[in-house]
């Protein structure tokens, strides 16, 4: 467990450069937002949190699984994660950030796709706000 990664994993470190290619200057792993989000936009006011897909319990992906043995102690603690992750989201969002989550399988699946979509989100909605 003490190898587990909290911070620049590959799926963030892959999104990250694709992001910063497209243009976006961003910070990482802000203390100071609530759940220490992934990638911070604060000209754009929003957030992009990408979870692991068997840590936050990504429903209907072949890479949430739980382990065999000691079942009981793993679902206490993904329960744990996901109740984090509830609180921060909504802590966010109340905040008036933009949350946006990327999950790791669709980073394999296609990462230019989804740094595309990110970018154009994120860019849009910013141009929207300063036209009104």
């Amino acid at each position: 467990m003490s190898r587990i990664r909290g911070c620049d994993t590959k799926p963030e470190v892959l999104l990250r450069s694709l992001l910063h290619r497209s243009g976006l200057r961003f910070r990482k792993n802000v203390k100071s937002l609530p759940g220490k989000p992934d990638i911070v936009f604060p000209k754009h006011k929003a957030v992009v949190r990408v979870h692991g897909c068997y840590w936050h319990r990504h429903k209907g992906c072949r890479f949430t699984t739980t382990p065999a043995t000691r079942t009981w102690f793993w679902q206490d603690k993904f329960r744990g994660t996901l109740e984090r992750d509830r609180k921060s989201e909504q802590a966010l969002k109340q905040l008036g950030w933009r949350v946006f989550t990327v999950w790791e399988c669709e980073l394999r699946k296609n990462p230019t796709a989804v740094a595309n979509y990110l970018a154009s989100r994120i860019q849009i909605s910013a141009n929207i706000s300063k036209i009104c």
